[in-house]
């Protein structure tokens, strides 16, 4: 329990310091049945093995304990896992090597829990595509190999097809190929370059109305083979337009981390659905605020989701393609996981004082199981740092 008027002091950009006064910790209920009136994914990291050599251009040597684990604290408050997706450090550390074993051992663990689970399938396992038939062939390994799992298959955002693709027209010929092929609906992942800076231009134009209007021609052409669409642009404007214009059935999964709440709602006609980083991080206040939409008290709803959204912000705030950062030292800091460690050595990616942001929004909205000792994992943090008085 955090006694009544526990503090910390916490770094502020420029040297200087602030007292935040630890909130007590919430009794969050458990949910572990789906909701009814929205699909809710949370895009999962992966937890660093501390005795591993997990720096930079090294092989991803995992946790896989402690990274199953967490899957299963996102099961409990019935939230299916996007598993191996960029919050899990694709193309940012996590090799296709461990991404198979990731896939195949979360598709595992999710069939046996009765838990809903869709896994990204790209190109980031080769290096030497060098035409458009070379993407589409590398697509087709990974969508193989997913489907192989059980998993739902998301396609994600090629960084090599960005490269090679001419125009529109390519992008159609390879989704087209790879839509005909797969045995179930999937869901499409345009992730913007906010998250990814090599995915510029994506669907074959840097004019966003453009690239949408060839994103829709495809999902409108195939639509029996999309579950639903993935958009991670951060933009709530374009998020309400593409939503209206897709096909009867087809969802659009937000992954806009700065209007989740408005998203999710809807404004009484369309309403967005969920995959999203955030969900890693806030999972208790964000099953709180589905069960109460399921009951139709919005009121409730809106009020379990604001003290998350200054914190989401915070964590994905530019560069925020950083973001895996916070979504695994709050993992670490709610003791999902022994240590602040990251494939690749993101940890180092955040500053202190960043982080010490994020605690503080963490500590307010109450997603602090054990604010004493999340409080002496910063303060031992920030004397490594030499963050002292």
């Amino acid at each position: 329990m955090t006694a009544l008027g526990s503090r910390i002091a916490l770094p502020v950009a420029g040297g200087g310091w602030r007292t935040v006064e630890l909130a007590a910790p919430r009794e969050w209920a458990p949910h572990p049945e789906p909701y009814r009136t929205r699909v809710a994914f949370a895009a999962a990291h992966v937890v660093g093995d501390p005795w591993g050599e997990n720096v930079p251009g090294a092989p991803a040597v995992v946790d896989w304990d402690s990274t199953l684990a967490f899957r299963r604290h996102l099961f409990s408050y019935g939230l299916g896992v996007a598993e191996a997706m960029d919050t899990a450090q694709r193309n940012m550390g996590l090799d296709w090597p461990a991404v198979q074993e990731l896939v195949r051992r979360s598709a595992e663990q999710a069939r046996a829990a009765g838990a809903r689970i869709a896994a990204g399938a790209g190109t980031d396992h080769r290096t030497d595509l060098r035409i458009v038939d070379d993407v589409l062939a590398a697509y087709t390994e990974q969508v193989e190999y997913v489907e192989g799992t059980g998993a739902q298959v998301i396609l994600m955002a090629s960084r090599q097809l960005a490269a090679v693709a001419a125009g529109p027209d390519d992008y159609l010929r390879v989704y087209e190929a790879l839509l005909r092929q797969v045995r179930e609906p999937v869901i499409l992942h345009w992730l913007g370059e906010a998250f990814d800076p090599q995915l510029a231009g994506y669907w074959g134009s840097a004019d966003v109305d453009a690239a949408t209007a060839t994103f829709v021609q495809l999902v409108e052409a195939h639509a029996a083979k999309v579950d639903g669409v993935k958009v991670s642009l951060l933009s709530a404007e374009h998020e309400v337009g593409l939503r209206a214009e897709l096909p009867e059935g087809v969802r659009l999964y937000t992954g806009d981390d700065f209007h989740y709440p408005e998203l999710i709602r809807g404004d009484g006609t369309h309403h967005s659905d969920a995959l999203l980083g955030a969900f890693a991080a806030i999972a208790p206040a964000a099953s709180a605020a589905l069960a109460a939409l399921d009951e139709g008290d919005l009121e409730r709803y809106d009020a379990e989701f604001a003290p998350t959204l200054a914190l989401s912000r915070k964590v994905f705030e530019a560069p925020t393609f950083y973001y895996k950062t916070g979504i695994a030292f709050l993992s670490w800091l709610a003791g999902h996981q022994p240590g602040f460690t990251m494939v690749g050595g993101l940890q180092s990616a955040r500053s202190v004082v960043h982080l010490s942001e994020v605690f503080a929004l963490a500590n307010e909205a109450r997603l602090l199981p054990d604010p004493e000792a999340a409080a002496a994992k910063v303060r031992g943090l920030l004397d490594v740092a030499g963050a002292v008085r």
